[in-house]
C-alpha cells in the first residue's frame, strides 16, 4: 500500500507541475504583447545565449558530422552506395539529429543557467524588491528570456547543421577524395522545401519550451540556496522530457501531412 500511495503522490505531483507550467504558459502569452516591452533586455539575452552557445554548438556539430559520417561510411561501402552519403548525412542531420543534439545542448548550457539565475534572484529576494519598487519582475525576467531562447535556437540549430555538413564533408574529402563542390551540389540536390520547413519550425518550439522551463523552475524556486541547484537541475531534466515529446508530435504531425 505504501508504494501505491507514493506512486499516487509522484503522479499528483507530476499533474500539478503540468497545471502550473500551463499556467506560467499563458500568463508568457499574455504578458508578451502588453506594454512596455523590454526590447533592450530581450536584446542583450539574445547576445548573451546566442554568443555564450555558439562555440559548443560548432564543436558538437563537427563532432556529429565527423562520427556519423566514419561510423556510416563502412556500411554504405559493403553496397557500393558511398555516393549517397552527402545526401543521407544532409536529410538525416537537417530533419532529426541536428535539431534535438543542439536543442539537448542547449537545454544543459541556457536550461540551467536561467533555472540558477532566476532562482538566486528569488532566495536573494531580489524578484520581491523589483516588485515592491513597482518594475513587473515577470516581464523584465521571464518574457525577455523565454523570446530570446525562442528565437536564438532555430538560428543556432542553422549554425549547428551548417558545421556538422562541412564536418562530414572533411571526412569524405580525406578518405573519397570528393570535392567541396561535388559534395555540397549533392547535399542540395537531395535537399527538398519539405524537409526544411518542418525542422526549423519545430526549432522554435524548442527554444520555447527550453525558456518556459527554466524560467518556470527560476522563478518558483524555494528551500533557500540549497533549491538552486535543485532548480537548475530539474530544470534540464523536464526540458530534456519535453524537448523529446515535442519532437514526436513534430514528426508525427509532419508524416500526416507528407501521407496527404
Amino acid at each position: 500500500m505504501n508504494s501505491i500511495s507514493k506512486i499516487i503522490e509522484l503522479i499528483n505531483v507530476f499533474l500539478v507541475e503540468i497545471g502550473e507550467l500551463s499556467f506560467f504558459g499563458w500568463r508568457f502569452l499574455k504578458e508578451s504583447i502588453k506594454r512596455p516591452f523590454e526590447l533592450k533586455e530581450c536584446i542583450r539575452q539574445c547576445y548573451y545565449m546566442g554568443n555564450r552557445s555558439l562555440l559548443l554548438v560548432a564543436v558538437t556539430g563537427f563532432i556529429i558530422g565527423l562520427v556519423f559520417t566514419l561510423q556510416s561510411r563502412p556500411t554504405l561501402q559493403e553496397f557500393g552506395a558511398v555516393s549517397w552519403m552527402p545526401s543521407m548525412v544532409s536529410i538525416s542531420i537537417i530533419r532529426e539529429i541536428g535539431p534535438i543534439i543542439t536543442a539537448l545542448i542547449c537545454a544543459g548550457r541556457i536550461g540551467s543557467g536561467i533555472g540558477a539565475e532566476l532562482g538566486s534572484m528569488r532566495v536573494t529576494e531580489q524578484i520581491d524588491a523589483m516588485e515592491v519598487s513597482g518594475t513587473n519582475p515577470f516581464k523584465y525576467l521571464v518574457v525577455t528570456r523565454i523570446l530570446a531562447t525562442t528565437f536564438m535556437l532555430p538560428i543556432l540549430v542553422i549554425f549547428g547543421d551548417a558545421i556538422a555538413i562541412y564536418g562530414s564533408y572533411l571526412v569524405e574529402n580525406i578518405k573519397g577524395h570528393v570535392s567541396f563542390l561535388l559534395y555540397y551540389n549533392q547535399v542540395f540536390d537531395s535537399l527538398e522545401f519539405g524537409d526544411l520547413v518542418p525542422a526549423t519550425i519545430k526549432t522554435f518550439f524548442f527554444g520555447f519550451a527550453i525558456g518556459l522551463v527554466g524560467c518556470f523552475k527560476g522563478y518558483y524556486c524555494k528551500k533557500g540556496t540549497a533549491g538552486v541547484g535543485l532548480a537548475a537541475n530539474s530544470a534540464v531534466v523536464f526540458t530534456s522530457m519535453l524537448l523529446f515529446i515535442i519532437d514526436f508530435i513534430a514528426v508525427f504531425v509532419t508524416d500526416i501531412f507528407y501521407d496527404l
